[in-house]
């Protein structure tokens, strides 16, 4: 059986894609899209069904039939919300790990999903706020009907945005959208004068205070390692002396974050009981890690790399730690508004702070655990490894810098939110690694902006080392585009979105 002619001549090419070639990879790039079109429905599939038990569930803890309705209706809105927080905020916590390779996605998604439930359990809190931030008084709702419809309207609005911004790849601060629902529906139910403009003020400085912030501090860090460690020619000595000290401060700093964030609603400690854990905590590490790099260095080879391997654990105890601390403060912005429906529907009053029911808190707990493990890996990808390549120094520094900036800011009382740490931590060591790149080979001008380069015209090594770093954009520019536009329009949206849900639920219901 003879070929025909143009397949005969693609195989008489040497070297040369024949047509067979190319038509096996377009087969296996439809199987692969295929494949992922299936994995989608049956993640959507998973979704449903445990909608469907919370349903059951809520159904059963409280009959069918008057307010009952709502408080399932809620129920189920809350566990949306849940899920959504899962898909996309916890990205930030774990995503640096897996983008350098210290955890894989299998790992990194039990490890996240065991603490984040485990911090929204154990130290979720009894009290949470029913008016996140405080945007809006209690007291401006004219009935508990008003304030039981704007509260849904606000969780259901900051749901829906927070899965639009999963769909699209851009991890944005489920805080700042469930803020924007509250906004919303607040001001569609009792008007402008019932908003704190003044907090609203606050919440809209962080959009700028977070990621400047954490991308700075990251930033700081990477250079002091690559300037203490990685470009000294005994890089091991140098390692030997550094890592147990950074490790140490990542330690205290951990202390010190967790509990002032996470463990803030069932322990409030004074600065001095804080600041002494947080000394006790650097010590201890300090002593043990020494030891345990010094041994570990004996077998390693003077390379980037082997200082990179000793920053392993620390990565992985950082990603559980911040999830567990994530777990325990953002788990109110799925349960917060559902236990305030809640308590307005079995009390009647309507209350700035409520007693948060167990059952409540499960489902914020259980939910967040669900939609990272079926919809987590996609965010976990852009963080991890599509803004830039990270290894685990670069990875080290940004999860140091998402511990140290929640603690500044606190202290300093400024509002800022952890998504917009991470990822502008993230950002402050690509850049970074952009400018050092750079002036390694000798361009004096970074390729950020529209200036010509100041070299030699007639040296055409200098030209060519240009142009190869005009190409080698080590920030993928066109996920700042995406994820910046969807940190600024987070609140106008789930601000629009909850009023828009408001006005047609008190229209037509």
């Amino acid at each position: 059986m003879s070929l025909p002619p143009q397949q005969q001549n693609d195989l008489a090419a040497p070297g040369k894609k024949t047509t067979v070639d190319k038509d096996l990879r377009r087969f296996g790039q439809l199987t692969k899209a295929g494949r992922g079109i299936s994995r989608s429905h049956i993640n959507l599939g998973y979704g449903l069904l445990f909608l469907l038990i919370v349903w059951a569930f809520a159904y059963t803890l409280t009959g069918a039939g008057g307010d009952n309705s709502i408080i399932i209706v809620a129920a189920i809105v809350g566990a949306y919300m849940a899920m959504n927080i899962g898909a996309n905020d916890v990205a930030n916590n774990v995503g640096p790990a897996v983008g350098s390779k210290a955890l894989t996605m299998v790992g990194a998604l039990f490890i996240a999903a065991i603490f984040e439930a485990g911090g929204a359990m154990i130290a979720g809190g009894e009290v949470v706020s029913t008016i996140s931030k405080s945007i809006v008084s209690p007291d401006a709702f004219a009935d508990k009907s008003v304030f039981i419809w704007a509260m849904m309207a606000a969780l259901l609005s900051a749901a829906l945005w927070v899965n639009l911004a999963t769909m699209i790849g851009a991890p944005v601060s489920t805080t700042h959208s469930i803020v924007g629902g509250v906004l919303g529906a607040g001001v569609t139910a009792a008007g402008l004068s019932a908003v704190d403009w003044f907090v609203m003020a606050k919440i809209a400085a962080s959009w700028v205070i977070s990621p400047v912030l954490g991308g700075v501090i990251a930033a700081l860090f990477l250079a002091f390692i690559k300037f203490t460690i990685l470009y000294r020619d005994d890089k091991l000595e140098a390692a030997k002396r550094w890592v147990p000290v950074l490790v140490a401060i990542m330690a205290a700093a951990f202390s010190g974050y967790l509990v002032m964030k996470g463990l803030k609603r069932i322990w409030k400690p004074d600065a001095f009981m804080i600041a002494g854990i947080a000394a006790a905590a650097f010590l201890a590490t300090y002593l043990t890690v020494r030891a345990r790099i010094a041994r570990a260095a004996e077998t390693l080879e003077n390379r980037r790399r082997s200082v990179g391997e000793l920053f392993t654990v620390p990565l992985i105890c950082a990603a559980a730690l911040l999830s567990f601390a994530h777990g325990s403060n953002d788990v109110a912005n799925a349960v917060g508004p559902l236990a305030a429906i809640v308590n307005a529907v079995t009390s009647g009053a309507v209350a700035a702070k409520v007693t948060l029911p167990f059952w409540v808190l499960a489902i914020g707990a259980i939910g967040i655990s669900v939609g990272l493990m079926l919809y987590g890996p996609k965010i976990i990808q852009v963080v991890g490894e599509k803004i830039t390549r990270l290894n685990r120094v670069r990875a080290f520094c940004v999860a140091l810098s998402a511990s140290i900036t929640v603690i500044i800011a606190s202290t300093l009382g400024l509002p800022v939110s952890s998504t917009h740490i991470a990822v502008g931590a993230v950002f402050g060591v690509g850049f970074l690694r952009e400018f050092l790149t750079n002036r390694r080979l000798g361009i004096p001008s970074a390729p950020l902006g529209n200036s010509e380069p100041r070299v030699n015209p007639r040296s055409e090594k200098a030209l060519n080392r240009w142009a190869k770093a005009r190409k080698r954009k080590l920030v993928r520019r066109r996920h700042i585009m995406t994820i910046v536009g969807a940190w600024l329009i987070t609140v106008p949206a789930s601000a629009l979105l909850a009023s828009a849900i408001y006005f047609a639920v008190r229209t037509f219901v």
